[in-house]
């Protein structure tokens, strides 16, 4: 499990607030990108809202049921297959990565795959952008800003550095 240390870990958490991508303070804004992505990953119950909310579904949804660490539940999940996964706060554990590799080849198949995480699934974009192909979008949301679109190829560098200055347990 790797684990972000608020006093280890600095300048990671700093670097980690920062968008990691293009930022769009309005959502509709981004719909017409998000439309040509070849492989659709969101991570967050906001993003995957509003996606569903345009009748846009991606190939991996990550949720844990929380907007602004407030209880949510979605209303329709237009998945038939529903990943079950633990994660704490700060943390990536290894099942958490294990579940995402398992969804990103299950999901070859065209089928949408919702990870449904019990803790947080804040960080699950870090392994995301490392396992996913590099043609691959993500999206998640920036608290109080707006959503974050990040094509994998841009990032797998800087997110291989963050992961890199996490503890290791």
């Amino acid at each position: 499990m790797l684990r972000l240390d608020a006093e280890l870990n600095k300048d990671i958490i700093i670097e980690l607030k920062k968008p990691l991508g293009k930022l769009y303070p309005d959502f509709e804004d981004a719909v017409d990108e998000i439309k040509s992505s070849e492989f659709l990953i969101s991570v967050g119950d906001a993003t995957f809202a509003n996606l569903t909310k345009y009748e846009l579904y991606p190939n991996i949804g990550i949720i844990d049921n929380l907007i602004q660490r407030k209880n949510h539940t979605h209303e329709i999940i237009r998945a038939e297959h529903i990943l079950k996964v633990d994660n704490p706060a700060g943390t990536i554990t290894d099942d958490l990565w294990e579940t995402i590799g398992k969804a990103l080849e299950l999901s070859n198949s065209g089928e949408c795959y919702v990870i449904e995480v019990a803790g947080e699934e804040d960080l699950a974009v870090l392994p995301c952008i490392l396992m996913a192909n590099p043609e691959t979008t993500i999206l998640y949301g920036q608290p109080n800003e707006g959503l974050v679109l990040l094509k994998v190829s841009d990032m797998k560098d800087k997110a291989q550095k963050l992961i890199d200055g996490f503890i290791e347990e």
